[in-house]
């Protein structure tokens, strides 16, 4: 399994997906021209990462997975893809041994965002911490 690092654009958000730290991180914005695309490696990446959990935990032990959403901006369209990472992040966080971290920044004068972060959590069950950055 490899790591996904990909460096942000104007269009698509920083990606550093490292299954051996165990951190996820999203930042920036998400406004591809091909969302499916740009998203599909990463749900096919979570879900051999969510596999490989299940053979570290069965190995012993108990793992956090810890995950960053630093979003500037992402849209509609990016939103879906969103909610499905968000998704396969709660079904990680079912895995007996793993605690799953979600947390959700938002710039203090962007209550949009913190209303979008607030909707993923009620509508997938994830629980999320909100971090205002000033």
């Amino acid at each position: 399994m490899e790591k996904i690092v990909l460096e942000g654009t104007d269009n698509t958000p920083e990606l550093n997906l490292d299954h051996e730290g165990h951190s996820l991180l999203f930042r920036g914005d998400s406004r591809p021209e091909d969302v499916r695309t740009f998203y599909l490696p990463v749900l096919d990446w979570l879900e051999n990462y969510e596999k490989q959990l299940f053979f570290l935990i069965d190995q012993g032990g108990e793992i956090t997975v810890k995950c960053n959403f630093e979003f500037e901006y992402f849209n509609s369209s990016s939103a879906k893809y969103l909610m499905d990472i968000i998704s396969k992040l709660g079904d990680i966080a079912n895995i007996n041994g793993v605690t799953l971290e979600m947390n959700w920044y938002y710039d203090a004068m962007d209550e949009d965002m913190l209303e979008s972060g607030e909707e993923f959590e009620d509508m997938l069950g994830v629980k999320f911490n909100f971090i205002k950055v000033d």
